[in-house]
């Protein structure tokens, strides 16, 4: 496995890569959801890229780059174990220099849910993967559904500026006890970790209701944010019912592929979770 730093570097690294090249962004601390993404890239490609890199244009004022996880000796030992030929770790003032300012907006489908919350969140996230996908030269990019609006958007956005990358979206990797993998989840205490499975359980709550043949939108609502309210911990910022693909809330009877997604805050730890509801008869 090969490390590189620079543009320059990743340049005459990429072009001795065997073709289609599979590649994995990532913000490091790594966990068993993007070592699943790694391995689906290595089944599918010649080679596989992994980025290393965390963004500071994707925090807001108040939101945790400081402090976000950090160990990149232990994800290199991992990235390696799982088959990645290369790792691009760049510099931030590499990426954004002195004087930057050209920035990739995606509109519509930013507004709700998670661009709702976090302002700006998504203009560093598509700036960062237009970058991303510029030095790399992929022909497949590997995300997880777990970050499900950041998939859509990323889609919309290769779609609309003709990119020619397949985007990979793969399924939530979970802990044993239903918790969604995430490197936020180090952030609990016990106590907290313990709370933190509400979070499925609210979504398959809402889940095995649409099974047994509910199909309003705001009955789904309420059961997740009921199952939620159940636990101390735990606050809700969002319950969502929306459109799989344009993620526009729904209104009225669910009758079209359909994103139930939550934001949680545990104590002081923000987690988000989702599932996918597919049509029924």
């Amino acid at each position: 496995m090969k490390t590189v730093t620079t543009f320059s570097e990743l340049r005459l690294a990429r072009q001795q890569l065997f073709e289609p090249v599979g590649f994995v962004p990532t913000m490091g601390y790594l966990h068993e959801g993007h070592l699943s993404l790694v391995r689906i890239a290595r089944s599918d490609c010649a080679s596989v890229v992994a980025s290393i890199f965390v963004n500071p244009t994707q925090f807001g004022p108040k939101e945790d780059l400081s402090s976000y996880p950090r160990d990149l000796q232990r994800d290199l030992v991992m990235l390696e174990a799982a088959g990645v030929n290369l790792v691009w770790m760049p510099e931030p003032g590499a990426m954004y220099p002195p004087g930057y300012q050209t920035w990739v907006t995606v509109d519509e489908i930013t507004k709700p849910l998670e661009g709702g919350m976090r302002p700006g969140h998504f203009r560093g996230v598509t700036t960062v993967v237009t970058k991303l996908f510029n030095a790399v030269q992929p022909q497949k990019a590997y995300f997880g559904q777990k970050d499900a609006q950041q998939a859509a958007v990323i889609r919309k956005m290769t779609d609309d500026l003709n990119f020619p990358i397949e985007i990979v979206v793969c399924p939530i990797v979970r802990e044993p006890d239903g918790l969604a993998m995430s490197s936020r989840n180090v952030y609990l205490n016990p106590s907290e970790r313990q709370a933190a499975l509400i979070l499925s359980q609210a979504l398959k709550t809402s889940q095995a209701a649409y099974i047994r043949g509910e199909r309003s939108s705001s009955a789904l609502r309420g059961i997740m944010e009921q199952v939620i309210s159940s636990e101390p911990l735990a606050r809700v910022q969002y319950a969502s019912c929306a459109d799989a693909v344009s993620l526009v809330e729904l209104d009225g009877p669910i009758t079209q592929r359909t994103l139930l997604s939550l934001a949680v805050f545990i104590g002081k730890t923000r987690l988000i979770d989702n599932v996918v509801l597919e049509p029924m008869a």
